[in-house]
Parts: C-alpha cells; structure tokens; sequence
C-alpha cells in the first residue's frame, strides 16, 4: 500500500468523498459496494467481492486469514 498524498475532510455526516482520479483509478463506479476493514492502525478500504479471493466463483465458500476461498482453491493452494 502506498501513501496517495491525499487528505480529505470527514463531514457532519460522517461521509468523505473519494476523489475522480482515485475512484477512477481503481474503478469505482456509482454503487460499486465498498468493504471496511478496521485495526489498530488505520480504516481501510476495498471493493468487495463475495467470490473466492482466486477464482471469483461462488460455491462453498469460507473464510481464511482473512480471505473467502472456495473449498476447490484452498485444497489446490494447500497441494491436497
């Protein structure tokens, strides 16, 4: 993750926007759903994908470290 340069003001409403240029960037779009992530060091955040982080596919998922992976991609990243 790299610093942007970028400060922006929360308002009365607990909203910030997010500049062109960045949503642009990493293609956001109007109504393209956000994930927030939180820890002791920051607010983050990213697009959310309810899909397998590898293959984006939807069945049997579960959560890893962080992570939703299909049961297929955690038995090919774990070499079984």
């Amino acid at each position: 993750m790299r610093a942007m340069g970028i400060v922006r003001k929360v308002d009365e409403l607990g909203r910030i926007v997010l500049p062109k240029e960045l949503r642009t960037t990493l293609g956001i779009d109007c109504n393209t759903p956000l994930e927030i992530l939180a820890d002791e060091s920051g607010i983050y955040l990213r697009k959310y994908s309810a899909g397998c982080t590898f293959c984006k596919g939807m069945d049997e998922i579960v959560e890893f470290g962080g992570a939703k992976v299909c049961k297929k991609c955690a038995r090919a990243v774990l070499g079984k």
